[in-house]
């Protein structure tokens, strides 16, 4: 049973559902690119889809490495403060995966392996010193959300095409929105070692609008294609649910700004993201 706790610390410490929306979020960047299913393609999108979760995975461990004094305030059941992973332990896993996902990112091609090293650098940028700075770090983060599109793009065309240009900016606003709103919710640990978030200097009031208005740009901005033709009308269903959901999550936020109901929307944010990414494969493969 130990053995097996261990072993779900470092599962754990990857947070493997996002790792598979970043892999996913290649995979969507090379398809929005194409415009065709990747038969063609399957060996370079599995590298593809590995450099995307495993160099997260890396940027998590370290984040978690980092963290371990604030997460003994705010999450002390992770697996750092738990006990579970001993920090030289989560700093070693962090830059094996970093490794691994840089290898398979140079087995795609050399442009790959150059956007790889920079997502690697600004993640690793991030949570060393950029995490301090509040916002300038959330747009760090979000940055990393919207690169796997722009390499998903460079695998299957070499270049990154104006719609992968778009969904991406997409991304980025919404994951922004997100990491904004997580500030309400880690606002203990973040002010008792001097993070600067918008909810530890203004306060969650006006991290909750700040949040609102970048979910509510990405909105506006997931319109975009449908005004200009550059998407199919199997867009549209999983787009407004995905608006939709994004709008409540606003509304919800702005209603109720407590820790609870932030740690909330910022785990329902992650679905709708989903959805959104769903609609971007449907816009281009189906009418």
């Amino acid at each position: 049973m130990a053995l097996a706790n261990r072993v779900m610390g470092f599962v754990r410490l990857m947070r493997p559902p996002n790792c598979l929306m970043m892999g996913f979020a290649v995979l969507v960047g090379a398809v929005v690119a194409s415009g065709r299913p990747l038969l063609d393609k399957a060996l370079e999108l599995v590298y593809g889809f590995t450099t995307g979760f495993t160099l997260l995975a890396a940027s998590n461990a370290l984040n978690d490495y980092h963290d371990r004094e604030i997460d003994a305030i705010n999450e002390p059941s992770r697996p750092i403060p738990s006990g579970l992973v001993r920090p030289r332990e989560a700093l070693a896993f962090s830059a094996a995966l970093t490794v691994l996902g840089l290898l398979f990112a140079f087995l795609t091609s050399f442009k790959c392996f150059l956007m790889a090293l920079l997502a690697s650098a600004i993640a690793d940028s991030y949570v060393t010193y950029g995490k301090r700075t509040g916002l300038p770090g959330n747009a760090m983060v979000s940055s990393c959300v919207a690169i796997p599109f722009l390499y998903g793009s460079l695998i299957t065309t070499g270049r990154i095409t104006g719609l992968v240009a778009l969904f991406a900016s997409i991304a980025f606003l919404a994951n922004l929105g997100r990491e904004v709103n997580k500030g309400i919710v880690d606002m203990a640990g973040d002010a008792s070692k001097g993070i600067r978030t918008v909810a530890v200097r203004w306060g969650p009031k006006a991290a909750a609008v700040l949040s609102a208005v970048f979910y509510m740009t990405a909105v506006g901005l997931s319109w975009l294609p449908v005004v200009y033709g550059m998407v199919s009308l199997a867009y549209l269903p999983p787009i407004v649910l995905t608006d939709l959901g994004f709008i409540h999550a606003s509304s919800s936020i702005l209603k109720d700004y407590g820790r609870e109901n932030a740690k909330k929307v910022k785990n329902e944010v992650l679905l709708w993201m989903t959805t959104g990414m769903i609609g971007f494969v449907m816009g281009v493969l189906i009418g």
